[in-house]
């Protein structure tokens, strides 16, 4: 038996038409909530939306927007990194341009600047090597003999001053001597010149007194005390070399592409005291070897 319906009282009929009327004030509410998001859902500038993490929104057109900026920022952190890493320099500083350095490409200007040859002119010790030359054969200026050789020196009972260089390229090698040094002694001025020997440099540059003793041969009047013009350095003997190397030997080496093309003693004939490569101090004893070879 079906139940009969219950009659609409007034209470009723007065919640029905507030029901009616709440629903449709809501259409209006709901109605103007869509025209606001739509207003207020404009998109970010890129600059503000590539640093800015995205926020959470009632919209759901702008959370998927903002989802999409999310996975974009999160994508240039590793480009903004690189980016600063570029700005800043080797040393820390930070630059305003972005720079690759090139490494430097070592050319042969830059190799000749270290020595004759592209060679440096010191050993792995730090030493350097020279060629010093004296007079062995009697010559008297103002009664003394300047006379002077291997022998001489070897007979020496102490370090002997080599005093009397009146040049100036001369005297610049010999304040550039270090103790220790090697020199080549040069027989000069004489019928057979050439590479007597070998000696040291045991005592650096210091003022050539000889040049204010106005009875010395290579007095220099103009020089003066208060401001030394000339210096020496004291030598000891190594060694006497069995055979002379004689100039015609040297210079049988030193044509174009010669190994001794650029020794200083013999480009600048007349300078007392020269510098000497390490690779043509090796190749000059190489000859003192052949010729033991031969004999």
């Amino acid at each position: 038996m079906a139940r009969p319906k219950r009659k609409a009282s007034a209470a009723d009929l007065d919640a029905t038409t507030a029901a009616a009327q709440l629903a449709k004030k809501g259409r209006h509410t709901s109605g103007k909530q869509v025209v606001e998001t739509a207003a207020t859902s404009r998109p970010k500038r890129a600059s503000a939306a590539a640093h800015e993490a995205p926020t959470a929104t009632k919209s759901a057109s702008k959370g998927k927007r903002n989802g999409r900026v999310a996975k974009s920022t999160k994508a240039s952190k590793p480009a903004e990194k690189a980016t600063k890493a570029a700005k800043t320099d080797t040393n820390g500083r930070r630059s305003s341009n972005v720079s690759v350095e090139i490494p430097k490409q070592k050319t042969e200007e830059t190799v000749d600047e270290q020595g004759q040859n592209g060679e440096d002119e010191e050993e792995e010790g730090g030493h350097s090597y020279w060629l010093m030359k004296a007079e062995p054969e009697s010559r008297i200026e103002k009664g003394m003999d300047v006379k002077f050789s291997i022998d001489d020196l070897k007979a020496a009972t102490k370090p002997e001053g080599w005093d009397g260089v009146r040049n100036l390229a001369a005297r610049n090698n010999m304040r550039a001597m270090n103790k220790g040094d090697q020199s080549f002694f040069y027989h000069s001025n004489c019928k057979v010149p050439g590479i007597a020997g070998i000696m040291e440099i045991v005592q650096e540059s210091s003022v050539d007194e000889s040049a204010f003793d106005s009875e010395h041969p290579y007095f220099d009047p103009k020089s003066d005390r208060a401001s030394p013009k000339w210096s020496l350095v004291h030598v000891e003997f190594r060694h006497k070399l069995p055979k002379l190397i004689k100039l015609k030997d040297l210079q049988k080496y030193a044509e174009k592409g010669g190994v001794l093309e650029n020794l200083q003693t013999l480009k600048q004939s007349r300078l007392s005291v020269s510098k000497v490569s390490k690779k043509e101090w090796d190749f000059i004893l190489g000859l003192v070897k052949d010729d033991e070879a031969e004999e």
